[in-house]
């Protein structure tokens, strides 16, 4: 149970702060790690200096770098933090972890997770309505090999898998996410499947949820830290174009809820079951329903 945030440009290498609109933007943004405090992390693409597809004994270098950072220290006392808030990418993933079902603080937990050149960061805890979470059905089908890839061990481990086995067969990434979502939704109907996928050339946000009413559990921890006001809305996502300095779009920003997003500054809410499907060379998006 988590916050997300991710941003793709039109080309352009832009930081956490330029997207969200200076310093006070970016300490708002942090400053919900005091709540969701089990490790953070992000994933930004780069384009690295030396020329692409070079071939030196190893693998050939690639056109896009993904960098990858993540941790079990909260955001809110990592000093890297502040650093990486202000380095340029054409596009990244930003993720506060509260871990689900209490699911063991480890890194191979933390998100984001990366495999096969995709990154991918996930807001929900996806339990039966008994509570037991689908990282203790051992028949659900997924195959094992592709989940070992993810390097996680969690449900967001599982829900990532299925999108990658989709992929698999051939499915671009917007629709693997949907198919992904819909056959979860078969055994597990009222779980979130709010998410963020990044390649190196789209970002896909999907604003998913079984449920509308906020967890008993997350008031609770809320209300522990006096956050209540900032749980109303915890499963909308919300949206903003990225301008330029001269007013012309440069991309798109799309975040969970909990630091302001006003109407007034650009911010439009997702539908649920509503998902951004953005290209980070162009900073075109659409929108699309599953």
């Amino acid at each position: 149970m988590c916050r997300l945030l991710g941003y793709a440009t039109a080309g352009f290498n832009r930081s956490l702060q330029d997207v969200l609109g200076g310093e006070q933007a970016v300490r708002d943004f942090r400053a919900m790690s005091a709540v969701h405090n089990d490790g953070w992390g992000t994933a930004s693409l780069r384009t690295p200096e030396e020329p692409p597809y070079r071939r030196d004994g190893g693998a050939l270098s690639p056109e896009t770098g993904t960098r990858l950072y993540k941790t079990t220290t909260s955001a809110l006392h990592d000093p890297v933090f502040e650093d990486l808030a202000q380095q340029p990418a054409r596009g990244a993933l930003w993720h506060f972890r509260l871990a689900s079902s209490h699911l063991p603080l480890i890194l191979e937990n933390q998100q984001p997770f990366f495999a096969n050149g995709l990154s991918f960061i996930h807001n929900g805890d996806i339990s039966d309505e008994q509570g037991r979470n689908i990282i203790e059905n051992h028949d659900f089908p997924v195959d094992h090999s592709v989940f070992l890839s993810t390097g996680g061990r969690s449900d967001s481990a599982v829900f990532f898998a299925v999108i990658l086995e989709y992929i698999g067969f051939g499915f671009p990434l917007d629709e693997a996410v949907a198919q992904a979502v819909r056959e979860l939704r078969q055994s597990y109907p009222k779980s979130s499947y709010n998410c963020m996928v990044q390649s190196g050339d789209q970002l896909v946000a999907l604003r998913a949820s079984g449920r509308t009413e906020v967890p008993p559990r997350i008031m609770e921890v809320y209300a522990g830290y006096g956050w209540q006001q900032h749980a109303i809305d915890y499963r909308v996502i919300r949206y903003r174009r990225i301008l330029g300095v001269d007013g012309t779009a440069e991309g798109v920003v799309v975040a969970s809820s909990g630091f302001p997003q006003s109407e007034a500054d650009g911010w439009t809410e997702l539908d649920n079951d509503q998902m951004i499907v953005a290209s980070n060379r162009t900073g075109e998006f659409r929108l699309e329903t599953i």
